[in-house]
């Protein structure tokens, strides 16, 4: 295939995806159901969900703030400002391609901070390293605080889980041992990743506000998880949700953000499908999710759009 259809093909697929996902979840709907999903959309307390983007912004905040930490040792001081709004930048192209708003963030702030796009890059992988080890923990509560409920569930066989296990780790244990023996130009280009990502952990724990970093890092993720909680209010039908299903619904809803650009046409099914195993009706609970889908969004087109148009502005002498 031509390279130069490569990048516009994986632009356009992720959002066709989700388009033909809305258009298939609305096919489906009857007409009572189209009723009571616009019912409520009505009648939700929408001051749960202005906490929840409110919230949301505490975390934006926090990971531009952490962010300092990375660039400080490397002989950097920029506006905070400057770092906020790279952050939000980067999350609003993130929405039109899927991984692209880290380079959009390391450009942005060589523009306006001149900080070379490299180094900018290398802290920015360092903190995802940060992010997909809270990812990993969430994952391990959920599966701990939810395990009788898989066990009684079809979803969980232990035997099947037990040998997937095993095999994973024969098969990790072989690749690892594969890579380290060979000298291949594709074995050597894993190996320097794999190093990489050890060396970027290595400086997290290295740094000189180590302790600031991590707090900031647990409060980001805490702020992710209460955005969803506090929603859970809105409608009378996700009002007592058990602790569990909570974890479950928002580490699908945030697993559902990898298939499409901000998990377009599938965050509110597979979060819908999540709250469905703890007993809320369908129909409310996916209203739940294009809810918390549609505020998320949002909260991202118009302060990433802000950001876009005001970085130029703050900066104008640069």
């Amino acid at each position: 295939m031509n390279k130069k259809l490569i990048k516009p093909l994986l632009t356009i697929l992720p959002i066709a995806l989700g388009v033909f996902l809305i258009w298939n979840f609305l096919s489906k709907l009857s007409v009572s159901d189209k009723e009571t999903i616009v019912h409520s959309f009505k009648t939700a307390n929408y001051w749960w969900v202005f906490l929840s983007l409110f919230l949301g912004i505490l975390s934006h905040l926090s990971r531009a703030y952490r962010w300092k930490f990375m660039l400080n040792p490397i002989g950097y001081r920029p506006r905070m400002l400057n770092l906020v709004f790279t952050v939000l930048v980067a999350y609003l192209v993130n929405l039109i391609v899927p991984r692209a708003g880290e380079i959009a963030r390391a450009t942005a702030i060589k523009k306006y901070e001149n900080i070379p796009v490299n180094k900018a890059l290398g802290t920015i992988v360092a903190e995802r390293i940060a992010d997909v080890f809270m990812l990993l923990l969430i994952l391990g509560v959920a599966f701990i605080v939810q395990t009788d409920f898989l066990l009684k569930s079809e979803l969980f066989n232990p035997m099947q889980s037990l040998i997937t296990l095993t095999l994973a780790g024969v098969v990790g244990i072989l690749f690892i041992l594969i890579i380290r023996r060979s000298n291949r130009p594709i074995a050597l280009k894993i190996k320097t990743f794999l190093l990489g990502i050890l060396e970027g952990l290595k400086s997290i724990l290295k740094m000189k506000n180590k302790w600031s970093f991590i707090f900031h890092t647990v409060f980001i993720w805490f702020m992710y998880v209460m955005m969803f909680y506090v929603v859970t209010f809105a409608l009378p039908e996700t009002t007592n949700l058990p602790f569990g299903a909570i974890i479950i619904g928002f580490v699908v809803g945030g697993l559902s953000m990898a298939i499409t650009n901000g998990g377009l046409g599938v965050y509110p099914v597979f979060v819908a499908s999540a709250l469905a195993l703890y007993g809320v009706e369908e129909n409310p609970a996916k209203a739940f999710g294009w809810i918390m889908w549609t505020a998320q969004t949002l909260m991202v087109l118009v302060f990433g759009g802000l950001s876009f148009l005001l970085l130029p502005i703050i900066n104008k002498e640069k």
